[in-house]
């Protein structure tokens, strides 16, 4: 355990950031630290390429999603010489700092919404029951609890369909190479659910969204104490890596109402208060927009497109922790700009190349433009030639999952 800081000045409360070996952790790092706020970040290994970064006074090395996340959480908050905010970027961490609230609270300010609210969106079976109550479009799911609920889903389901659980926990991320499969016929949807079942006390079956990664939108969004919408901020897919099921590696500004009206509905009906984030897919044979997923209280790995696009989503959120007026928001401009991982994105521009699905000549053009990078950074090279080192070292050794 590491020792409590010693108390000094400093000009703004420290952020405490949790997840720093994750692309959301490393991203929210650096934005604070652009807006001068000292980060003291948690990581799960020290070891991990994110924590090659310069952006933080302190990584302390601790398990992100148990109770030593609460231990060094204990320790740091007396050391401080005012109160700090807490800045989770994994979905442990919300519900840790959640269920524990009232005695952090004595450390630190934050952003988030009633316990409650917590639960149900980390929860998809709650949350996709919730979104049906609200009348919002979700696409046909099924909750597979044992192998008679799989047998009659497999037989009612169109396929292809996607497997997944209702929330990743430490057994399902050790076990399971994909955070979503997809099945294409029912002995496959059977074959899935046997294997990851174990992993997974309830296993999700859902309907597949036919359409491209570009027909995937997002948008981000700051609730505030009163749950109305201070920023919003959308944005779509361009490819993501692994293709269809995997995470984005190129995204860009984009307007679309329809996505824009769907999340601030659902954020008002839960009276959030924080960051949230909806993402939809366009079905590509009915022209509808369907929900995929919902987040709140942590910013994404994508929202830094806002960020890039003058929308300050993260340092609204530290701001209003700690009762500051909130910073300038000149609203989203739609300048076109864009978000790129550009290790995982050359490896998904060569999946589409090799079934002669991009030109050479679309691949430079989808690179134009502004742009808020995942990992590279002129001013923090670290993590990103760590991350190089370490996918080539897997490369050599014939690992699929890079």
């Amino acid at each position: 355990m590491s020792p409590p800081l010693r108390k000094r000045s400093v000009q703004k409360p420290h952020a405490i950031l949790m997840g720093l070996d994750s692309m959301t952790g490393l991203q929210a790092a650096r934005i604070l630290a652009r807006n001068q706020v000292p980060v003291i970040a948690i990581a799960n290994s020290l070891d991990h390429y994110n924590c090659r970064t310069r952006v933080c006074e302190r990584i302390i090395q601790a398990d992100t999603a148990g109770e030593e996340l609460l231990e060094v959480l204990r320790t740091i908050g007396p050391g401080l010489d005012q109160r700090a905010v807490l800045v989770p970027c994994e979905d442990w961490n919300i519900l840790n700092v959640s269920r524990h609230r009232e005695e952090l609270a004595a450390w630190y300010c934050y952003a988030m919404p009633e316990p409650r609210i917590v639960e149900l969106i980390f929860n998809k079976v709650d949350f996709y029951n919730f979104v049906c109550e609200q009348g919002l479009p979700v696409p046909r799911t099924c909750v597979l609890e044992s192998r008679a609920d799989a047998e009659l889903a497999a037989k009612s389901m169109t396929y292809p369909c996607i497997l997944k659980p209702p929330g990743r926990t430490e057994e399902w991320e050790l076990h399971a190479p994909e955070k979503v499969f997809k099945a294409w016929g029912s002995d496959e949807l059977l074959s899935l659910f046997d294997q990851y079942h174990p992993w997974a006390p309830r296993l999700i079956a859902q309907e597949w969204i036919e359409g491209p990664d570009s027909n995937i939108y997002s948008c981000y969004c700051y609730f505030n104490a009163a749950s109305e919408p201070v920023l919003t901020f959308t944005a779509r897919k361009i490819r993501q890596w692994p293709p269809e099921i995997g995470m984005s590696c190129l995204g860009e500004e984009c307007r679309n109402d329809i996505v824009l009206e769907n999340a601030i509905q659902l954020f008002k009906s839960v009276r959030l208060h924080g960051i949230g984030h909806l993402e939809m897919k366009r079905d590509q044979r009915t022209g509808e927009h369907l929900i995929v997923e919902a987040h709140v209280v942590r910013p994404t790995g994508r929202s830094p497109i806002a960020e890039a696009g003058g929308v300050p989503l993260l340092y609204t959120m530290y701001c209003d922790a700690l009762g500051w007026p909130l910073p300038r928001n000149p609203g989203q401009q739609y300048r076109s700009v864009k978000w790129i991982h550009m290790r995982r994105d050359i490896q998904s521009a060569l999946y589409y190349w090799r079934r002669h699905e991009l030109t050479l000549g679309d691949f430079a053009r989808s690179w134009q433009g502004t742009k808020a990078h995942a990992a590279f950074s002129w001013s923090d090279p670290g993590p990103f030639i760590a991350d190089l080192v370490r996918a080539f070292g897997l490369l050599l050794r014939g690992e699929r999952h890079i």
